[in-house]
């Protein structure tokens, strides 16, 4: 932050004890000028008016800027005025302060010492005016996605059905503040349950915009009575028709409908995970897509499987933050997560979850969760259970 060449001043005068007093005494409080604000213009306008005023000089300007105080500095003769920089802690320049001394003279080394002081001073107050700006949009960023985390929050089921011979649970952790997985159980007007479980590709704001217009045209196709190929199909199409960042955004689905009174069971899946369904006896049903991510292509016509939800039986759904957790290369996997579905003799939904959940923090050893994980668990009581 020195100024240039002191032979641009002229002068080899030294500085008295008294003038050194009075230039403390004064440069005290343009220190005190510069940091009594938190805003960057004001930082440096502040600079231009104590070089101005208080030295008396012809004008100064913050070169590249608009901001000038007195006459604007212009070289006289090709003679360079005097500048001085202002850096950061890590020598980065935030701005270039130039002088235009009074004419016919150069600056005095008083006079240059001031304006180094000044600079010094004036650096730091910038800086941290700087600093501050970007904390309060920070701060503001933070309460933005806090809400959005409420909203996505709510927008989960806030009560299960409860059904007679049936335990539901789900959870769902989201890797940032807020995610793109989906979860979604309605009770239709048929005594029928409808589930879904959904996975916009990405992480963070953008996929959890897409998955409430996801929530959005999924419930409202719900409302029409379509069947569960139909709805999938019209999702996949409405989300390619919505342009490139849609299609970028596209989404792994699968949807599920339940009978309680018949344990009988459709399944859609839309390039998503297979579900798994373990029945008493240890038989294995996995729910393959049938078609595409939704939005990836389009034109995609799936269909639907059925199958039975008989008693004792248990059910999964889950999107792929739950199998795809590192241990160095190794990933935990889908035949991990089955063989802890398989090895738990949980027939409660929540306890199920809570095995799974700490069976995945167990084998990350504490890593930093790297996506969404969402899962959905429907249990079946034996006949002979309350």
């Amino acid at each position: 932050m020195a100024a240039e060449d002191p032979e641009t001043f002229g002068n080899t005068e030294t500085i008295g004890l008294q003038q050194q007093v009075a230039r403390l005494q004064a440069l005290l409080e343009a220190t005190r000028q510069v940091h009594s604000t938190i805003h960057e213009h004001e930082v440096l306008d502040r600079v231009l008016r104590i070089v101005v005023r208080e030295l008396e000089m012809t004008g100064a300007a913050f070169s590249g800027t608009s901001l000038v105080y007195g006459e604007a500095p212009m070289p006289v003769d090709g003679v360079r005025l005097p500048t001085w920089l202002l850096e950061d802690r890590t020598g980065g320049k935030m701005a270039e302060l130039v002088v235009q001394p009074p004419p016919g003279r150069a600056l005095s080394l008083y006079e240059a010492d001031f304006i180094e002081g000044l600079v010094l001073q004036a650096a730091v107050a910038l800086e941290n005016a700087h600093n501050h700006k970007r904390n309060v949009e920070f701060a503001r960023l933070q309460q933005d996605l806090d809400a959005a985390r409420r909203i996505q929050q709510s927008l989960l089921p806030q009560s299960l059905p409860k059904i007679p011979g049936y335990s539901l649970g789900f959870r769902s952790d989201t890797c940032y503040e807020v995610g793109g997985d989906y979860l979604d159980i309605l009770e239709l007007q048929d005594g029928s349950l409808l589930m879904a479980v959904a996975d916009v590709a990405g992480k963070g704001l953008a996929s959890a915009i897409v998955s409430i217009g996801f929530r959005a045209a999924f419930r409202g196709m719900v409302a029409s009575g379509l069947p569960l190929a139909d709805i999938a199909t019209r999702i996949n199409q409405l989300q390619w028709t919505e342009g490139e960042e849609s299609r970028r955004r596209y989404v792994t689905a699968i949807f599920l409908k339940l009978d309680p009174v018949t344990g009988d069971i459709e399944v859609v899946n839309a390039g998503h995970n297979p579900g798994f369904l373990l029945a008493s006896n240890g038989s294995l049903i996995e729910f393959e897509a049938s078609g595409a991510p939704l939005g990836l292509l389009p034109g995609t016509v799936y269909t639907e499987e059925n199958a039975q939800l008989s008693p004792g039986s248990r059910l999964l759904l889950y999107t792929d933050g739950l199998t795809e957790v590192f241990r160095g290369d190794d990933e935990f996997g889908p035949a991990r997560l089955l063989k802890e579905v398989r090895g738990s003799s949980a027939r409660k939904a929540e306890v199920l979850l809570d095995t799974i959940w700490r069976a995945i923090r167990d084998y990350s050893a504490g890593s930093p969760q790297a996506d969404d994980m969402t899962a959905l668990v429907v249990c079946r009581a034996m006949e002979r259970e309350p």
